[in-house]
Order: C-alpha cells, then structure tokens, then sequence
C-alpha cells in the first residue's frame, strides 16, 4: 500500500485543531509562562449525590490534570452548612473512585475558613467591602436591573473602622440571621450584576457538619472559590457556563486582594441528556415524593443510581470523551449513553438463559429421569471466556412470546405441528397445547428430535426459528426488575416534570426461570441474556431470590411519546 507522508506544519495544525478549547488556553498560558504546571480542582458541594453532569466534570477535571501530567484536588465547598452532610462526602469520594479518578489531595472550603475571614478583613481594611443592614429583598431591589444601573446602599460609605467592628461582631454571633451581610463594594453601575457590590459573607447561626458550632458567619460561595483556588495554587479553575458571568468577580477577588496565584477561570458546557432531569434539587425532589427508591434508584442518574443499574464505569467515561468539551449548552440523546454501554457490555458481559415469561415445555418423547449437559460460549466477542455447562432435561420453559396458536405467515417460532430450535440443544415439534380453564395456554407438549442434537439435525433440514430456554432441572426462580426511562417526555422540564413521568419505567417480573448459575451472582456482576438485554445481578429480594435489573435492552426500542 502506498503511504502519503504529511508534512510536519499540517502535522501540527491537525493537532491543533483536534484540541478543544481548553486545551488550547493552558497550551498558550504555559507557552507565555503564566504557568508551568496544571493543577486543577473538582469542587462538588455536599449537599447531595453525583450525576452524569458532575462525571462530566470529573473527566474534564481529572482527564486534564492526567494529560497534562499535572494534579487535581478534590475540595468540597461546604460553605453551606444546612444543607450538607458528611453522607454526601462519602458517597462522592466513592463515585470518583468509581468512575476511576484518583484526587491529588482532599480538601475543604472549610478547612480554609479561617483564611478566608482574614482576606475578608483585609478587603475591609483596602476599603473594599463594607458591612451591610439592608435585608435580602432590599438587596435584590437595589441592585437595579440589566438595562437600570444599581443604587447605592446607604450603608456603603461606612468606615473601615466602623466596618471591622461590626464584621467582628457578626463572626462573635452578636446578630441574629439575615440582619447584616458583609459586601465587596465594586460599582452598582455595572453592566454585569453580579459586580454589583456582591454579598460575600451573611450570618448564619447553624452547625457545620465539619466546624461544628465555631463560626456562625459563612462566605459566599463566590467568594470563597477564586480565593480557595489561589491558595492551594490551582491554575486553571474548570467549571460550567453558568459561571462565565461570574469569572470577572471571580479575577477581581484574586487581583484585588493580590493573591500570590492568579487562578485562571475556564468555562465549558454543562451535560445535557434528554429524558431526564439535571439537578440536584429536583432530584432530591424525587427522593422525597417516592417517586424513585432514593438516591441510587436506577432510573435516577445519579452515579450511584447508574452504578446500581449496571452501567460501567468505563462506558460513562468513553460517552463523557465523546459528547467533548464546548461553550454552547446542548442536549445529548439518552440513546447516545446507551450505545456506550451495550458496546462496552457486548464484550464484557458473560451470556446467560434467563426466561422471563416462561411457558413451560414437556418433551414427551425424552427419557423419564435423564439429564444431560451442553457445552455454551460464554461470550462470543471474547474466546478466551470460555465455556460453560449447560444442563437440560425433560421439562424445559421457553419464552410465552416464542409460542402463538394461530401464527402469522412470518412466525418462525414455535406453533402447533412446527418446530423450532432450541439453542445449544435439540429441535422441537409442538404436538399438543394444554389449557386451564379460562383458556390459558400453561403447558405445551412436545417432542425432540434426538438426531439434533447441538441444534443441527443430521439429515440436514433447517428451522427458521431458534430459541433460548431453561430447563426446570437445571433453573432457579428469579425476580427481574425492567428498567426504562423515567421520563416520557424528551423535555421533562416542559411543564411540570413530575407530570412527564413515563408509567413504564419500572416493571417488576416475579417468577422467571434463570440458569441455576445465576443464583450465586455477586452483586454488581453484569450478564447478558440471550434475546433480553443487559442485567446486573442487586441481591436477593425478601424471599431470598436473585434479583437483576435490566441495564439496557439488546437494542433501543424506546419510542418518542410512550
């Protein structure tokens, strides 16, 4: 084959070019020397459990600092003691680890409080910021609006004297809530609000799940995030859109108090998907309706919720690199993750029979009391997974679905005087159909053809139609939870979410016939079943039953407006 050989300087304008935005920043700032390392930062508040949005983050902020050979922190902002938990905190460092993160160091805005009420005395000391009565509304009312400059509080022009005694006696819990906040004083003319004289500290009289009851002042988080990023020497501070209007506060904090490092603020857009909600709020929404089974309900997608599911670490990791980095919000199609996951699990995941609907079958013709053992692929995409045994007998259970009475011409399963594959196994003919009386088919006799075995008949006809099956002598019970989409609606936000749940997103199926195997799943062990989807092996129900949860079906069969 001829090669074509491109010249060095296309060479390196494709690799340019192939570089997101980001990558092109810190390349121009280590060229300038404004830097010489990368270090960056994941900085989740505490306040709830991580979803696809936040692993977004996670590969943006982990995968930068490991391409650039650099670090990245783990720093929970828990500025906001009400609302945060220590169960939070363990619950994220577990799903960092899980997606398959390691942090450089732990740390929190907390630990950096005490810094932080000095370099906000310094602000007072600089005139930069003043202690401020108006209460929140009034606040909001005189911040003006994006066509209307602000209006000046009347307590601005206080004196830094007056300012650090009063700031003083807020951190010594003199005031009560919501009576005095500690503001930067900038310009109430600007055109970008968040300039105008912003609240960087407010009294609140709560106990922190770290600090316990020693401060009962707490900073903002705007302000508190440039000046934790500067000292502990973050570089490039990666974060989502919503905070582009906040990065010139974000400079001013970092400039204005001469931080020793001048942090570098990044934005890029945040992970959409449709047919689910984004947010932690209306998440913990749901948790608390009942609508979901907490937090790592697998509809949910929470990490957590998506770990229970089944979904591999490594197939959210390849649809994050995928979906990239850009500044124009979007919204991803749900389809977009399944792929990853069916492609990551057609190669991982072990193939088992399981029938969920199971119609039983009697072989009339087989050997009273006989057993045998069939050799199954465990995994045709990997030879090295080997085989497995494969026990069958007398009485097997098919599929409800892979028997009809009275079949349309293109019917190529089992129906009265046809016959069908059974995979691995023999071919069968159906000979008589048993019914109760209401007229349900519960039983199916039939015969086997001893010749063909291994499902290839000696004398060289062919059946159309191939089933899996389970026989009853080789079958365990087993409870089988079907999980679909939560929403119905592609835009669950369009009118209220709660009315676009989709009814079908969870239906349980009691009494399937899995492969005795099965029984001793561990949990969190992943299967394909042939024809069925992707399962993930939950635990044992109250009966003391296997219980697995449809990861995804073999295919999307999802349908807009369902």
């Amino acid at each position: 084959m001829e090669h074509t050989m491109i010249p060095a300087a296309e060479k390196e304008a494709e690799t340019k070019e192939s570089k997101s935005f980001i990558e092109r920043f810190i390349d121009e700032d280590l060229e300038t020397g404004r830097f010489d390392t990368v270090q960056t930062r994941f900085p989740p508040e505490p306040n709830g459990y991580l979803h696809l949005g936040h692993a977004k983050a996670i590969v943006v902020d982990f995968g930068i600092a490991e391409k650039y050979r650099g670090s990245c922190n783990l720093r929970f902002d828990d500025t906001n003691p009400e609302k945060e938990d220590t169960e939070y905190v363990d619950s994220i460092m577990e799903d960092i680890r899980w997606l398959g993160f390691s942090w450089q160091n732990v740390f929190y805005t907390s630990d950096y409080f005490p810094r932080l009420y000095e370099l906000a005395e310094d602000l007072i000391k600089r005139g930069l910021a003043y202690v401020c009565d108006l209460s929140g509304d009034e606040v909001r009312s005189y911040r003006g609006t994006l066509t209307q400059a602000g209006k000046e509080s009347p307590y601005r022009n206080r004196s830094v004297e007056e300012n650090l005694s009063l700031f003083r006696r807020m951190k010594a819990g003199e005031f009560a809530d919501g009576s005095k906040t500690l503001r930067a004083k900038i310009d109430m003319a600007s055109p970008n609000l968040n300039m105008r004289d912003p609240v960087i500290y407010r009294i609140q009289h709560a106990s922190h799940h770290r600090t316990g009851d020693t401060w009962c002042i707490y900073p903002m988080y705007d302000f508190a995030h440039p000046l934790s990023d500067s000292l502990e020497g973050v570089t490039f501070s990666l974060c989502t859109m919503e905070f582009e209007a906040h990065r010139p506060l974000y400079d001013w904090l970092i400039d204005a108090l001469a931080m020793k490092v001048k942090s570098r603020q990044i934005e890029f857009a945040r992970l959409n998907v449709n047919y689910s909600v984004m947010s932690k709020r209306k998440m913990k929404k749901l948790v608390e309706d009942h609508i979901v089974d907490g937090w790592n309900d697998p509809r949910l997608l929470t990490l957590s919720g998506m770990r229970r599911r089944g979904y591999p670490a490594a197939a959210i990791r390849a649809f994050c690199d995928s979906v990239g980095v850009a500044k124009a919000n979007s919204v991803v199609d749900m389809a977009q993750l399944e792929h990853f996951v069916r492609d990551n699990l057609n190669y991982t995941a072990p193939r088992r029979m399981a029938v969920l609907n199971p119609l039983k079958v009697v072989l009339t013709n087989y050997p009273d009391g006989q057993t045998e053992v069939f050799d199954a692929v465990n995994n045709p995409e990997e030879e090295a997974e080997g085989t497995r045994p494969l026990i069958f007998g007398k009485v097997v259970y098919i599929e409800k679905s892979d028997f009809m009475e009275n079949p349309p011409k293109k019917f190529h399963r089992l129906s009265p005087g046809a016959e069908m594959r059974l995979q691995h196994a023999y071919y069968i003919k159906c000979e008589e159909v048993i019914k109760d009386e209401s007229g349900e088919i519960v039983e199916l006799r039939c015969t086997y053809d001893p010749e063909s075995r291994g499902g290839w008949a000696k004398d060289g006809r062919k059946v159309k139609g191939t089933a899996h099956w389970v026989a009853d002598c080789g079958a365990v019970d087993g409870e089988v939870r079907l999980y679909d989409r939560l929403f119905a609606k592609e835009d669950p936000e369009d009118g209220d979410f709660g009315d676009n749940l989709n009814p079908n997103s969870l239906k349980i199926v009691r009494g399937a016939k899995l492969e005795k195997s099965l029984d001793a799943a561990e949990k969190g062990e992943r299967f394909q079943f042939l024809r069925n989807g992707y399962f993930v092996a939950d635990g044992k129900n109250e009966s003391g039953l296997p219980v697995f949860n449809r990861i995804v079906s073999l295919k999307d069969g999802f349908k807009k407006g369902n």
